[in-house]
């Protein structure tokens, strides 16, 4: 996703965007955030869009560091917040090459690593360790592969809302699918977007300095995926992947 399509969508990134924080019932990301916070500390929003975690973030921290690739998610979110005056707004790409970013003692990304570009992502994932100060906090919030696939195989099995179902209409669309899926990366509302597997995201974090102390399943009710999903439809419920990780200390 390029910065022009979130550019593009901001005004109306409440229709458009899936609501983490809404659809979280059962509130562990509130909690991950809350174990780790502290009045002394301060806290990165990577990927902050129009800032719905900042309230939470705000009340909770000493100094709240708001990045997004978008300016105009970044001008609704200090609309939205300029009542909390603890909050600095940054334009950010997490993905570019070169970067340079202020070091917080926690990071929170919630669902913000979603490029289908592989380089983008791999830029992504490096520049979280330089965004915390040794032994800070990373809180981490993914689209899972597993759950998707296993939602697809529930929407073709029962014919569950037929427009839930991929309509390839040509061989380089299908092409382009199955090289996709290769990596992790399917489509929502017909956008590209990386999902990913549990035993990746501890690889990836690993690589990047980081030790994984927890990954849990953020479940959320079966009508996020279906527009009518069948009475007897229950557990397991779709689910995001939550990281909760701590950067290692460097060795000197």
């Amino acid at each position: 996703m390029e910065r022009s399509y979130w550019e593009r969508i901001a005004p109306s990134y409440n229709e458009e965007i899936f609501d983490v924080l809404q659809n979280d019932k059962s509130g562990k990301i509130i909690t991950a955030i809350e174990q780790v916070a502290s009045k002394e500390k301060t806290v990165t929003d990577l990927g902050c869009a129009i800032g719905k975690w900042i309230p939470l973030l705000a009340t909770a921290f000493k100094q709240v560091v708001a990045t997004d690739i978008s300016a105009k998610n970044l001008e609704i979110a200090a609309e939205r917040c300029k009542n909390y005056t603890n909050v600095e707004y940054h334009r950010m790409d997490m993905s570019a090459d070169n970067l340079t970013v202020i070091p917080c003692d926690v990071a929170v990304c919630i669902n913000a690593i979603l490029t289908d570009n592989l380089k983008k992502r791999i830029n992504f994932f490096q520049s979280l360790n330089i965004c915390l100060h040794d032994g800070g906090y990373l809180i981490l919030v993914v689209p899972s592969l597993e759950s998707k696939l296993y939602t697809n195989i529930i929407a073709h099995r029962w014919n569950v809302d037929d427009d839930h179902k991929e309509k390839i209409k040509s061989v380089e669309k299908a092409y382009a699918l199955a090289k996709n899926i290769k990596q992790g990366v399917t489509d929502i509302d017909n956008v590209p977007t990386k999902h990913y597997l549990e035993e990746e995201l501890q690889l990836l974090l690993t690589l990047e300095g980081f030790e994984v102390e927890r990954i849990e399943k953020i479940n959320y009710n079966w009508k996020t995926e279906f527009n009518n999903p069948p009475k007897w439809l229950a557990e397991p419920f779709p689910w995001d992947w939550m990281v909760v990780a701590r950067k290692e200390k460097s060795q000197k």
